[in-house]
């Protein structure tokens, strides 16, 4: 980590636990965007070739980093709920199919499905309270289910689910495996084809540490066809930069899900966001990360008062850790923290803390600090 420290530079007493809401960047993708917009400024757009080059290399670190079978299965989309909304409005739906969801969704994979319901789809929520969450998931699966929609790792308990268990299933019973990605691709490892999914997207601005505005969908090769097209454009065809040609078609890769110019802005800082993921290596970023959730674990647990609302088993943990005090208000103990300079989120009845691979001990001996004074008050 050591070779990277100069990557990352907050103010002075700032605590940044918030990477699962937005991340800061690294310094390299703040400098790749100051070098793109000076040569805007002096150049214009007479270096395209090379921005196209930077927008393929991007699609070639984020098949790297999913293991997609190649970067032609990576459609850039704007966000999470575009790449949802690709699949809901794009499958074609019979009056009595069902999609199974969790009861702990982000509204962006809960609202896109329930959304259906004018072409007669029924949404199942299931909750994921008891110790066998994909048990409960693939037990709300009936004939008539056609998609299971979940979250690789949940926004606000941070349990994650065993992906390769529901991918399996899904496979068995012919039911479409729909992934939200967000809260694990760049904090952990995440295989598309180890978790048979048929579709997976997540943003870019948290633990992939890249800007707002730009993220990765991936649509499994056999199934492109099959979600229907609601926007068109120019940078979607098969010939792409045949201006002249009157007789079009639609691009065979994932590009077919790009209508119009792409965010070269975006490109630039998530290609160089990524490049220093890659330069760790993911197993030692989770790594990482896994160490400093546990520090925060153990020095919670530690405190008296305070209720962990996170899993602490190994395998069901990715990068958030929930806590709440007992007998405090959740949004008074947020407060609290927020004049510290603590950098936290309010979720799922309690606060929410995310480190991330790079975080100091300092920062997180500091938080807990504050939170046994408070948890003391």
């Amino acid at each position: 980590m050591s070779m990277f420290h100069d990557e990352f530079e907050q103010a002075p007493g700032l605590c940044y636990l918030n990477h699962a809401a937005v991340a800061p960047w690294p310094r390299r993708s703040a400098d790749a965007v100051a070098r793109f917009a000076r040569d805007n400024v002096c150049l214009g757009a007479s270096e395209y070739p090379q921005w196209l080059a930077t927008e393929r290399r991007l699609r070639q670190r984020l098949a790297r980093m999913i293991n997609a079978p190649s970067s032609g299965d990576i459609a850039l989309v704007k966000n999470t709920s575009e790449a949802l909304s690709l699949v809901a409005f794009g499958l074609d739906w019979q009056v009595g199919d069902q999609v199974v969801i969790s009861d702990e969704e982000f509204p962006s994979n809960r609202i896109v499905w329930q959304a259906l319901a004018d072409q007669g789809v029924q949404v199942i929520q299931v909750s994921l309270a008891g110790d066998e969450p994909e048990t409960a998931l693939l037990a709300a699966c009936t004939e008539h289910t056609r998609l299971l929609a979940v979250s690789a790792v949940q926004f606000a308990s941070g349990l994650r689910l065993d992906l390769a268990r529901l991918g399996q299933a899904c496979q068995l019973r012919g039911v479409l495996f729909c992934v939200d990605a967000i809260q694990q691709i760049g904090a952990l490892p995440f295989d598309v084809q180890h978790y048979q999914c048929d579709f997976a997207m997540a943003d870019g601005h948290k633990w992939m540490l890249g800007p707002e505005g730009l993220g990765v969908f991936y649509c499994r090769a056999a199934l492109r066809p099959r979600l229907k097209l609601h926007a068109y454009g120019w940078h979607m065809l098969e010939h792409l930069g045949d201006f002249e040609r009157e007789h079009w078609q639609i691009a065979r890769s994932a590009r077919r899900f790009e209508c119009g110019s792409p965010n070269m802005l975006g490109a630039c800082a998530l290609d160089a966001s990524l490049s220093l993921l890659e330069e760790v290596g993911m197993d030692s970023v989770a790594q990482q990360l896994q160490r400093r959730v546990e520090q925060l674990l153990e020095g919670l647990s530690a405190i008296p008062g305070v209720m962990l609302l996170s899993p602490r088993e190994p395998e069901r943990r990715g990068g958030i850790v929930t806590f709440a005090i007992d007998g405090h208000d959740s949004g008074w103990v947020f407060q609290q923290l927020s004049e510290q300079r603590v950098i936290c989120a309010k979720r799922g009845g309690g606060v929410r803390l995310s480190p991330h691979f790079y975080t100091s001990e300092w920062i997180i001996d500091e938080t807990l600090r504050h939170i046994r004074r408070i948890a003391m008050h």
